[in-house]
């Protein structure tokens, strides 16, 4: 398979969706406040503004809450088994040769998360609209509404080699210095440092350092900044010298926009931390900083 690059262009897409090869998903999710009954936020899929408020023309929609999620794990969004991707990936139309453009109506991030979980399953060629939807439609490019068409199902078979991911182990032995990495959160800098609690413990992971994903976006249009703006914001935090990164967040949602960024200035020793803070502190062994 050749890799493509992680993100393309709306221009690119009206020329070159069309093609057989191509296969574009939307995978949006929406996150809704709480009520005083019930004060938990929640989210939702967003396969109703899919089918009804227009859609790039061919996409099919990609469930990451049942499908390219594991719903049997304990934790919500946790990366699908082997068996769960390949299902997943075959019922859409999907072969290990198929270029797969995703996008979202959010910020990218759930665009990226299904990018990184086709990374992590050893699928290269994959990449994330560049601006997605909001961009796309923006720009008054063509939109389809309607049902969307019935899709033939394919053959998928990916190898579960666990690449581009790390787990809790991995994290604890960086964190005991076992292992030598650098650890990002992708977190707001109130949440990473605690001064707002989000979850039931506040703080960070021990030694990691912080860039909000929202630095590495064009607020204007949700597009990715330039490669040399991407490389300064890293660099900013962390030496970009060949080390092993791993990027983590709240849920492990935002902190794949941190992988799609290295993926695009091309910094190849990225992992990301399925679970982050949410798995992070199911164990009450493990420590956390503030501030």
């Amino acid at each position: 398979m050749t890799a493509t690059f992680p993100i393309v262009s709306s221009s690119w897409l009206v020329t070159n969706g069309a093609n057989p090869a191509v296969v574009i998903l939307e995978s949006s999710v929406f996150m809704e406040r709480g009520t005083a009954s019930s004060p938990e936020p929640r989210f939702r899929s967003g396969a109703e503004e899919f089918e009804s408020e227009g859609r790039v023309p061919g996409a099919r929609f990609a469930d990451l809450f049942e499908d390219f999620s594991d719903p049997d794990a304990a934790l919500p969004f946790t990366r699908p088994t082997v068996t769960q991707f390949n299902t997943a990936a075959g019922r859409l139309g999907i072969t290990p040769e198929t270029h797969v453009v995703i996008y979202d109506r959010l910020a990218g991030q759930w665009a990226s998360r299904l990018w990184w979980v086709f990374r992590s399953f050893g699928h290269e060629n994959v990449s994330v609209l560049d601006g997605g939807f909001k961009k796309y439609s923006r720009e008054g490019l063509p939109i389809e509404t309607g049902f969307p068409l019935p899709i033939e199902s394919k053959k998928y078979q990916s190898k579960d080699i666990n690449e581009f991911v790390a787990f809790r182990s991995d994290v604890r032995e960086i964190v005991e210095g076992r292992v030598p990495a650098s650890l990002v959160c992708l977190l707001k800098p109130d949440d990473y440092s605690g001064n707002v609690p989000v979850r039931s413990r506040a703080g960070h992971i021990p030694g990691s350092v912080n860039l909000p994903f929202t630095e590495l976006l064009n607020s204007d249009d949700n597009t990715l900044r330039g490669g040399d703006e991407l490389r300064e914001a890293f660099a900013s935090v962390v030496p970009l010298d060949g080390r092993t990164i791993i990027t983590y967040c709240g849920g492990g949602i935002a902190s794949t926009l941190g992988a799609l960024a290295l993926a695009v200035i091309g910094y190849a020793n990225t992992m990301e931390y399925d679970g982050s803070l949410v798995d992070w502190i199911s164990d009450p062994q493990s420590p956390l900083e503030i501030g």
